[in-house]
Formats: structure tokens, sequence, C-alpha cells
């Protein structure tokens, strides 16, 4: 049975609660479907959200499901496998057998992290293995930070690590010497970051606690907080099978929208890390409000202007 909606939001993070949230209070008849899978869930607080600054993720995302129950928006614990276009709308089909239909679809399904293949780093990946400054710069200030070079952003990374803690090593990995360039070299030495030659084999942890960076020679560095950058994999896969056009970026492909967020395919919008690599939760949140509120002013006008007809 194939049910019909005014939007099918395709993610539950706060891009897609926060479109949810809009549509509801429009009186847009709305369903979120969220395979649970947030990028952020192995992090214990979230940073830099007005008014909800270190709050724990999962409650963040369990206040805003209740907050869109309280408009009508129904929330479906599913996967959304596939999606295409049909007669005035979109049909989007869930790993559990059903099929949902919306006049236009959101698609928020974020991205993965692509995690180095090093020993220790998944296990204390979003504890004192961390990749943003922003979200964690302030809860590790002052200690002794370790950069592990995975490409060439790295020394970007272990520039702006430096505004939290004067005690910053940039383990060069798998960014080869000759990459850095004269000016990067002057900007590290002024940073006071010092440059480590050689691969790194994995972390040394000990009582549960991050202790060091063991190199491929041997060597121990000690560091009690390890930065890196993990390869971002955005969940374009729906976009994909609606024929969204995608753009090639240094992190990753993404769809090109306008400022609404809007895709190439009318009806068809992203938002979240689904629409681009940079979009922090607040961002996010914003993003799906203004998406939201441009889907529930093309259906106005959509539905006066086939009653003028």
């Amino acid at each position: 049975m194939t049910e019909t909606y005014d939007v099918v939001v395709v993610g539950g993070g706060a891009a897609g609660l926060s479109a949810a949230l809009v549509l509801g209070r429009a009186r847009r008849r709305t369903i979120v479907v969220d395979a649970g899978e947030p990028r952020n869930a192995p992090a214990a607080h979230m940073q830099g959200f007005l008014s909800r600054d270190g709050m724990a993720p999962a409650e963040f995302l369990a206040i805003g499901r209740e907050e869109i129950a309280r408009y009508g928006v129904e929330l479906v614990r599913d996967r959304a496998v596939d999606a295409a276009r049909g007669d005035g709308g979109f049909a989007v089909r869930l790993a559990g057998g059903r099929t949902v239909r919306g006049r236009h679809v959101v698609v928020a399904t974020g991205l993965r992290d692509e995690l180095p293949d090093l020993p220790g780093v998944a296990e204390r990946w979003g504890r004192d293995v961390l990749h943003c400054p922003y979200c964690h710069g302030w809860e590790v200030r002052d200690q002794a930070f370790g950069v592990v070079g995975t490409s060439a952003m790295s020394v970007h990374q272990a520039l702006m690590v430096s505004q939290w803690s004067a005690d910053v090593t940039f383990f060069l990995h798998r960014v080869a010497e000759r990459e850095l360039s004269d000016e990067d070299l002057r900007r590290l030495a002024v940073a006071g970051v010092k440059v480590v030659p050689g691969e790194v084999a994995g972390l040394v942890v000990e009582d549960d606690r991050l202790t060091g960076v063991r190199l491929a020679s041997g060597a121990v560095h000690e560091r009690a907080v390890v930065f890196l950058a993990p390869r971002a994999v955005p969940r374009t896969g729906l976009l994909r099978r609606l024929g969204v056009e995608l753009r090639e970026t240094p992190f990753g492909c993404y769809p090109v929208i306008d400022e609404r967020g809007l895709t190439s395919v009318s009806g068809v919008w992203a938002a979240g890390n689904a629409s681009g690599f940079a979009e922090q939760v607040i961002n996010a949140a914003s993003g799906g409000y203004r998406v939201g509120a441009a889907i529930n002013g093309e259906l106005l006008f959509a539905e006066l202007d086939s009653a003028h007809g």
C-alpha cells in the first residue's frame, strides 16, 4: 500500500527534524523516515548551538521528535532504499516494505565519517580522537595535541587547533614533506606547531585514556588528544536515483542547490550534511527550516494556481 503525504523527509537529524517542524506547523501532512544513524552519535555533547551548548546529541534529537509529534508529523524508524519520480510527486520505498509518496522530498541523510585504518582510532573517536576544534576544542584546551596527517587539509587542521593549545605536534603520516609549501612551514613555525615526519602506526592507550602516538619506527610521542580528518562520505544514493545534479568538491560529491536548498530536480530538496560538508548542527537546523518554509510556499501557490485554473 502506498500512502501519500505533502512532504517526505528522509533523515531525522537536525536538518530533517527542523524541516518537519516547520511543515507540521504549516499544517502540511509530513512524514520523517529515519534510519537512526546520526553522524555525531559518538560525541558525548554538541557545542556551539545557542541555548543548547553542551547538550547530548541523543537528547537533542529526542526533544526534536517530541516537538514534531505535537504537529501531527509522522516519524517512522526505517531506511529509504529507493526513490523515483512519478505522476504528481515522488515514491520512496522503505527497507521494511512500505512505500510512501510525497509531492516534495527532502533529503537530509547526512554523511558518514570513514576513519583511517589506525589501531585505536575507531575506539577513541569522539572521545579523545577528534576532528572539529569548534566542536571540541574548548573541552580539551591546553592539553598536548597531536594532529595526524590524512590529507592536504591536515596542515590547515594543525594550524587551527593551535588556537586551543600551545603544545601541538603535527605527525605527517600520509602527508609527504615535499607537499608542505614554504608558506605552510612558515605558518606552522609561527604557530609553534612541531612537525614530525614518518608514518603513524597507532595510538597508545592506558587505563582507557589516550597517552601517546606511536610511529612505525617505534618512537612514541606523549599526547593526550589527537585530531585527524576522516574521509567524508555523503549519503547521496537517493539523490542519484532521483537524477539530481551533483558536483565534486574537495570534501566529496554534493548536490547542486539554490539558496533555499532546492536541487536541480523540481520538488527534491537537500539540507544538512547531505547538502555540504561543513554543516554543523546549528547550520543544519537553519537549512532545514529554510527548506521547510520554501516547500510550504511552493505548495501553497501551486494549490492556488491550480484552483484558479
